[in-house]
């Protein structure tokens, strides 16, 4: 069996990974949805937007529901400190994503417009809503969370609801919103044709340059605010208790992985160029491109704030010590391991699966073929 020290930074890479996989998927999902109203101005148009994801966005969900389970059996502390303190804006996003299986199942059940047009709006909040909450949880992340843990390492919690929308985090859920829009445009662009692929390609070129941007300042504004810094802990290799270790808060702490290790500035570079290639790809029509450089976007956007955030999974505004880290927050050794063999099983037969489903349903979808609107 692999050391303690190293099933803890796979794990670590592991739900990293299922994060991506869900933004890379059900990412371009949320955002073909929360441009449904902009994408098509007449009901068939808005049908055909919606036909281009109805076949897929519920496996795409999975990625993100696995991302939870593997959260829960690899980090348990972290499961109950997230899920306890971020309650609220969790709550909130899944009312939203209430919203797509039945307006995806509801949407055609009647012909009167009005009925679908409501249903088109609801589509429209259930893309919306969830990637704006995704961004500002990230945001909590870097201002803390108000929790702390006593010494039977039980989590208390000192703040309200609106301790979560705070500034900077509403600001990390634009940033979220722009990308995935971006993504959901270049998806589009690839799978309509005529009218509709003319507006994604206008979206995608706006959403790039704007994703670029606002990442860019995003990463001026955490230069200039405190960050954790890890000062002391045990042995790594060992199992650790949250309160094993000393913290440290810094002006521009983190950033300090990025002083650590200058070559992982390249992260961040490569969100911004990925993000305004998005936009040159749609500029000159080039289709898988476009979609290729907005999910090279989305995945370096993530490993940005995931590399910035190492090796704290979950900071505490309240109590800095209790912050919890990749080191002291895992499952055991032999849990982790007997996890590890698990996947390696089985994600290899679901990423063949995937890729197959989107090999049948690959091919543009058109206005005027029977089924556009489903």
């Amino acid at each position: 069996m692999l050391d303690y020290e190293t099933l803890k930074l796979i794990w670590w890479g592991l739900v990293g990974v299922l994060l991506i996989g869900f933004a890379l998927t059900g990412g371009f999902d949320l955002g073909v949805g929360a441009l449904l109203p902009l994408m098509g101005r007449s009901d068939e148009e808005r049908g055909a937007v919606v036909e281009s994801i109805v076949g897929t966005w519920e496996g795409n969900q999975t990625w993100l529901i696995t991302a939870g389970g593997a959260l829960f059996a690899a980090w348990p502390l972290v499961y109950a400190a997230a899920f306890s303190t971020l309650y609220g804006a969790l709550m909130l996003m899944l009312f939203a994503l209430f919203l797509r299986p039945v307006g995806f199942d509801y949407r055609d059940k009647l012909k009167d417009l009005r009925w679908r047009k409501a249903w088109d709006i609801g589509l429209c909040i259930g893309g919306a809503v969830p990637a704006l909450i995704i961004g500002v949880a990230f945001g909590n992340l870097f201002t803390g969370v108000a929790f702390a843990l006593d010494n039977t390492v039980r989590v208390s919690y000192g703040g309200v609801f609106l301790d979560l929308l705070n500034p900077f985090a509403l600001f990390c859920g634009v940033v979220s919103l722009a990308m995935l829009l971006m993504h959901g445009a270049a998806f589009l662009h690839l799978r309509t044709e005529g009218a509709i692929q003319l507006r994604a390609r206008r979206a995608a070129i706006i959403t790039g340059v704007t994703t670029a941007a606002l990442f860019a300042v995003g990463g001026m504004w955490l230069a200039q605010r405190n960050g954790l810094q890890l000062l002391q802990i045990g042995d790594v290799n060992t199992a650790l208790r949250p309160g094993d270790k000393t913290v440290g808060m810094l002006a521009g702490g983190w950033l300090h992985n990025y002083a650590l290790y200058p070559r992982t500035w390249l992260l961040p570079l490569l969100g911004i160029a990925a993000a305004l290639l998005t936009a040159l790809s749609a500029w000159r029509r080039w289709g898988w491109a476009t979609l290729l450089a907005s999910g090279s976007a989305v995945t370096a956007i993530i490993v940005t704030a995931g590399w910035s955030l190492f090796p704290f999974v979950l900071p505490s505004s309240m109590d800095p010590a209790s912050s919890l880290t990749l080191w002291d927050a895992v499952s055991s050794q032999r849990t982790l391991g007997i996890m590890l063999i698990v996947v390696i099983i089985f994600m290899p037969l679901i990423m063949l699966y995937t890729t197959w489903v989107y090999r049948v349903m690959r091919g543009p979808i058109r206005v005027s073929q029977p089924g556009a609107g489903y």
